[in-house]
């Protein structure tokens, strides 16, 4: 979406809102010509909940509580445009404090603002408003792109943009458009995964859902895409560490699902916190200002993240001191800084403007950038909306859409003489970390930052094993509750007749997240080796924020059940596929290594393929992107494709039929993929470019049709420039090829 027209020198023209409010024309230019210095600093300004409340920055009064005098400073000396999260340290709210707070502190700006310019809250609603309790947890962004179903991951975005602004927030710090490319990394769990062209597609639904048509609408946000860029690549696979990125591969992979937000509208960017070829990406203009803005078209807000300017001083060493690196970030391009506990970048980038260092000019920009921000959220009209038209805030509506989207997303990877679904009468024995526990379903920004504070309950949600308990009956169900020991957990295991292991990782994300090692905790081995020996039947439940490496155990048992972080309903979930209720359709978002250090995704190069003999059989991992079984038989019947040259303006059709060979209903996702066999840039052995589902009865087809064109073919070559070029070109479906001519 093209912003300029919002701003020009005639103003904002606001849409009707929806729930009755009326139109609204803010000349934006007019009034930037009204503010002081301060009062456009005071825009770019975002701090901490824990800045206003009262106790200290990360010991603060609980519930939290605003403290008068501390807000009076904020807004009437510091003219304050934003305030983020629920304070450090602190935990979830309930949805009438959270509207408490929120509406004080806009009734102080509203009494104490010489210009009474709204300001704006912020939260990371990561899978869900999961900072307000009651909310709906949705699984996390990762189990979602296992769904490949870009019409329910609209939804998902849809209720949580939906809950999130019934807590009076209009601005949330989602999605995550980094691409999972570095297993170890702690926040693999929070993206769409590895690839490029599933990664845009689930970048476009959520955009589409949290923004709507029209994001003043009393039931949508303001999307924030993080972060920008190539922050989910460090070469260390620790958290904001540096990544080494050429800069065609920077455009090539990690780009395009910001361009995919952006062409949605995506109102606004956080910028990475790491390094990119030794330059912090918040003092770099060239990729803030030259490649964000001049060549991606980008006209929204540029925030930064936690402290990241006062890192290129004290962890990035770039900067002499906290002035000089204020200087830094606004020169490359930055908005607003998320100054959270201080007011520290007020002083100093008030000084550069004195000092003729930064122009005022140049703050203009960024001011009016905010400004306009404000504006399509309808903020100069209604800044939180009656608590009366949220019927729906976590509803048995959206539990439900919760359940579907831990239903869509759990990825059968193995099922040896068809070991699931449990077959009638069958005992089965529930055991490991994650058969008792909601935090190790939902990971972390759950409740709290890490999630992993128990204190917090998750409204009296089942986990998996009390969700097949509640399927099967107790007497059909034994579990590890009661025993208190290894050897007494064997005997109780030994009374089933098939066991399900129910592996986790502790929850946690950014550094707290980090880890040395990825593979699965030596326990939880010899936990599933101990069982084994029972020579009963194996089920594991992988409840996994990242690909932890199983690859002894999973040759221990004869299911595997992939299920992410499936969020609140994922026991229920989980236990209605392990019964038959549901059949599974998600497929892998990302390439499952064997082992710890063989990081190679499925659209590698072919000499990634060459092994120590010199065959071509390197790649070799778990379990490949996209894989993913079915209770039931699906069939890829023919691939048709209409012409066999394309070129500018032109479209190709490939018509694909599915069967249903198999005695139950189920859904298949057709994967469609080229290979560029010869290309001026070593190509990819092959490269998703379309993807559907189907859902079909036993014993029927179906037949589904993609539209091609030559600009999806596109490479970015040597030039930076993003090309078709001239030459054969495979397309893939199954076992079927065709070769079609690029001219």
């Amino acid at each position: 979406m093209n912003l300029k027209f919002l701003s020009l020198n005639i103003g904002v023209m606001l849409l009707s809102v929806e729930a009755g409010a009326q139109q609204r024309f803010v000349d934006v230019d007019a009034l930037i010509a009204r503010m002081s210095l301060e009062e456009k600093i005071g825009q770019m300004t975002q701090i901490d909940l824990g800045v206003i409340a009262r106790g200290s920055i990360c010991n603060l009064e609980k519930p939290q509580n605003l403290d008068s005098q501390k807000l009076t400073t904020a807004i009437s000396m510091y003219h304050i445009g934003s305030v983020l999260n629920v304070g450090c340290g602190s935990g979830a709210m309930s949805l009438e404090r959270w509207r408490s707070i929120v509406r004080q502190i806009h009734r102080e700006n509203q009494r104490l603002s010489r210009l009474n310019i709204p300001i704006i809250y912020g939260i990371d609603a990561i899978h869900g408003a999961n900072y307000t309790l009651g909310s709906t947890l949705f699984p996390q962004q990762i189990g979602l792109a296992a769904t490949w179903d870009t019409a329910l991951v609209r939804k998902v975005f849809a209720a949580s943009a939906y809950e999130t602004r019934a807590a009076g927030t209009p601005w949330n710090f989602s999605p995550v458009l980094d691409l999972a490319r570095q297993p170890l990394w702690s926040r693999f769990f929070e993206t769409f995964g590895a690839d490029v062209h599933l990664s845009s597609s689930m970048a476009t639904a959520a955009i589409k859902g949290l923004q709507g048509d029209n994001p003043a609408s009393p039931y949508h946000v303001a999307a924030c895409m993080k972060h920008f860029l190539g922050y989910g690549f460090p070469l260390s696979g620790k958290d904001r560490t540096p990544a080494w990125i050429p800069d065609r591969e920077l455009r090539a992979y990690f780009a395009p699902p910001f361009q995919a937000a952006i062409k949605q509208g995506a109102m606004s960017v956080m910028i990475n916190s790491g390094a990119i070829n030794g330059i912090p990406v918040h003092a770099n203009a060239d990729i803030m200002s030259g490649l964000l803005r001049r060549e991606m078209g980008f006209e929204g807000v540029a925030i930064s993240d936690w402290e990241d300017i006062q890192k290129l001083l004290n962890v990035h060493h770039v900067a002499a001191d906290l002035k000089d690196a204020v200087r830094m970030s606004i020169e490359a391009g930055l908005d607003m800084s998320m100054t959270p506990n201080d007011f520290a970048f007020c002083d100093l980038l008030a000084e550069l403007v004195r000092e003729g260092r930064i122009s005022e000019r140049r703050l203009d920009s960024s001011v009016r950038r905010i400004l306009i921000m404000k504006a399509r959220l309808g903020l100069f009209d209604t800044t939180i909306f009656g608590d009366e038209i949220y019927p729906d805030f976590g509803s048995e509506k959206h539990k439900n859409l919760s359940f579907e989207a831990a239903a869509a997303s759990l990825t059968l990877l193995k099922n040896n003489a068809d070991v699931l679904p449990l077959k009638n009468k069958e005992r089965v024995f529930v055991c490991g970390p994650a058969a008792h526990s909601m935090h190790l379903l939902n990971g972390a920004w759950s409740r709290t930052w890490q999630g992993n504070d128990t204190s917090f309950h998750h409204d009296n949600r089942k986990t998996i094993a009390a969700s097949l308990r509640n399927y099967l009956g107790p007497e059909r169900v034994l579990d590890d509750a009661a025993c208190a020991d290894r050897k007494s957990l064997l005997r109780m295991a030994a009374k089933s007749d098939k066991i399900v292991v129910c592996l986790a990782e502790d929850p946690g994300t950014e550094i707290p997240g980090n880890i040395d090692d990825l593979n699965l905790p030596r326990a939880q081995q010899e936990l599933v080796t101990a069982l084994s020996k029972l020579g009963k039947p194996i089920i594991l439940v992988c409840c996994f924020g990242r690909p932890r490496i199983i690859h002894e155990t999973a040759k221990q048992a004869e299911g595997i059940l992939y299920a992410y972080l499936p969020g609140d309903e994922g026991g229920r979930a989980i236990a209605a596929c392990i019964t038959g209720r549901i059949n599974p359709s998600g497929r892998l978002p990302f390439t499952y290594p064997r082992t710890a250090n063989e990081f190679v995704n499925y659209d590698h190069t072919a000499s990634e393929e060459i092994h120590t003999d010199f065959s071509n059989t390197a790649y070799r991992p778990e379990f490949d992107f996209g894989a993913g079984l079915s209770y039931t038989r699906f069939r890829c019947d023919t691939m048709v494709v209409s012409q066999e040259a394309l070129g500018d303006g032109d479209s190709v059709e490939v018509r694909v039929q599915i069967s249903n060979t198999g005695n139950k209903s189920g859904t298949e996702t057709v994967q469609l993929y080229y290979r560029d066999p010869v290309a001026s840039i070593t190509p990819a052995v092959k490269k998703l470019i379309a993807f559907r589902k189907i859902s079909l009865e036993p014993q029927t087809r179906g037949t589904l049709r993609f539209v091609l064109y030559k600009e999806d073919f596109a490479l970015v070559n040597r030039n930076l420039k993003k090309i078709a070029e001239p030459g054969i070109i495979t397309l893939q479906v199954d076992r079927f090829k065709h070769d079609i001519n690029i001219h």
